[in-house]
């Protein structure tokens, strides 16, 4: 004899609770806050970054701040990082340790 497959009755589904507008907001900022990652198969929050204009705060600092900035705010590693290499003037020599004194330019 068989197995007759006799479905039960569905049960009704419970209706689904609304967030009221309190907890969207803060459901809002949790998620504007932290991020939410995996290790080891368990679900972890972490906080986000802080972002400048959609950049991180070290790139908005690498691209917008000023040699004077970043002197006064001791970030030695950008401040050399950020430096662009000496140029040479155009058909400039080398200083060969003679004094040109009839060059027109001033010494000072």
């Amino acid at each position: 004899m068989t197995p007759v497959n006799i479905k039960q009755p569905a049960m009704p589904k419970k209706p689904k609770k609304k967030l009221t507008p309190e907890q969207r907001r803060e459901k809002k900022r949790r998620k504007a806050e932290f991020q939410t990652i995996y290790i080891n198969g368990k679900q972890k929050r972490l906080r986000r970054e802080p972002m400048i204009d959609g950049l991180g705060v070290d790139d908005f600092i690498r691209r917008n701040a000023d040699p004077v900035w970043l002197h006064r705010s001791e970030s030695w590693e950008e401040l050399d990082a950020s430096a662009p290499p000496p140029q040479k003037r155009a058909g400039s020599r080398p200083p060969s340790g003679k004094i040109d004194h009839d060059a027109t330019d001033l010494p000072f």
